[in-house]
């Protein structure tokens, strides 16, 4: 073998490796609700897309599916344990294996979803325990309670993030008074760095991690601020005070072009932030009281945001580089959203699923059913894999086609 034929196969080598342990997102590929697929249904039959299959023993849980390593996992509640399930592309339970008592107050089931990074997984459970597992079996690598052992404390419904992963580093947010921002070594669970962010409790907010040059940034909601950090060593960046009735901030921000868009509900609505060239400060562009979803989180596609509100009751686009609102769509209940091949699809808290065109001029519906199946409230956010819609309500998954 010659030398750049030799060179060739180490570096396809170490891409393969490098892509094998690239991590789930959290809100599909990209982290902000746009999936990949392509060729898919202008239209659907008046009964609804065709559901390729369903499963029904999932245990409670408002988490989303993750599609990984030719598996759908998921998270879900029997009695006061928490367990992840293993699925097979045909849904096939493979394993179920507990990972932590779980959330069982007001509105009992898990919270996060799974992520998986090559042959690990890491759950997180509505009482602050971190598990990691072998992504094939099952089998509990380690274990850390992050409000034991950083002081963090939880929050009124659980805490919910879905952990965000950066090379070795595991982002959690114990929430507390002196670390509330924490990094973990994933292989182990020790800590790499921990960052006070004006001693709020956590957010319930799923983080984002940035890459600008020369520098990574972890950007998240804590209970009454959206904070910027360097991800390689904690330092804390900046804050905007950002409150809202609650405490509740559960959408992730949504990232491009050198800014951030950050919203939550009960009527706080959202701002885009711009970012210095180096991320160490931010100053606001605009502010829209429209958009204050509470849960649902938002859509950037061709220059326009789109998603539901909380208190304003009606679908909205908003115009990226002004805030400006283009068009108030009522008649369907607020829920979450998410985006594919110039398509928006919806899941309502009222557990309508709908297809509209991703279009700034109104909300045109393409499509529109009733999911009847599962159990408890509408509100895990939809996932698209290879042309299927994966819709999770409650104990039940539910499978569409939709190529």
């Amino acid at each position: 073998m010659n030398i750049k034929a030799f060179v060739t196969v180490i570096f396809l080598a170490a891409s393969g490796f490098l892509f094998a342990q690239a991590p789930t997102l959290w809100r599909g590929p990209h982290g902000n609700g746009n999936y990949d697929d392509k060729g898919l249904l202008r239209s659907w039959p008046a009964e609804g897309p065709q559901i390729l299959w369903s499963y029904d023993q999932l245990g409670a849980g408002f988490s989303s599916p993750v599609v990984a390593n030719s598996k759908i996992y998921l998270s879900g509640t029997e009695e006061n344990m928490g367990y992840v399930y293993a699925l097979s592309n045909e849904g096939k339970l493979l394993w179920k294996v507990p990972y932590a008592p779980e959330f069982t107050e007001s509105y009992p089931g898990s919270r996060s979803s799974p992520v998986i990074a090559g042959n690990l997984l890491y759950q997180y459970s509505g009482l602050g325990v971190v598990t990691c597992m072998d992504s094939e079996t099952g089998k509990v690598k380690w274990k850390k309670d992050t409000f034991q052992e950083f002081g963090g404390r939880n929050v009124q419904w659980g805490v919910t993030e879905t952990f965000a992963i950066d090379g070795n580093k595991l982002f959690v947010t114990p929430g507390g008074p002196e670390k509330t921002v924490v990094a973990l070594d994933r292989m182990t669970g020790a800590l790499l760095w921990s960052a006070q962010v004006k001693g709020d409790l956590s957010g319930y907010c799923t983080p984002l991690v940035v890459k600008i040059p020369g520098r990574t940034l972890l950007v998240t909601h804590t209970a009454s601020h959206i904070a910027g950090l360097d991800a390689q060593t904690g330092k804390l960046l900046w804050t905007f005070h950002h409150p809202n009735q609650w405490s509740v901030q559960a959408n992730t921000p949504i990232y491009h072009d050198g800014a951030l868009f950050c919203f939550s509900g009960y009527g706080q609505g959202g701002v885009k932030l711009r970012l210095s060239a180096d991320g160490t400060s931010v100053h606001p562009e605009w502010v829209s009281k429209s958009m204050d979803n509470r849960i649902g989180g938002a859509v950037l596609v061709n220059g326009y945001i789109y998603g539901s509100g909380d208190q304003n009751r009606y679908w909205m686009a908003i115009d990226w580089k002004t805030g400006e609102e283009k068009y108030q769509a009522k008649g369907l209940a607020n829920g979450t959203v998410i985006s594919a091949d110039g398509l928006l699809f919806g899941y309502t808290d009222r557990g309508e699923l709908f297809m509209a065109e991703a279009d700034p001029g109104g909300l045109n519906i393409l499509g529109k059913t009733k999911v009847s199946l599962g159990t408890a409230q509408h509100w895990a956010h939809l996932v698209i894999d290879n042309g299927r819609l994966l819709v999770r309500h409650g104990n039940a998954l539910i499978v569409y086609k939709i190529r």
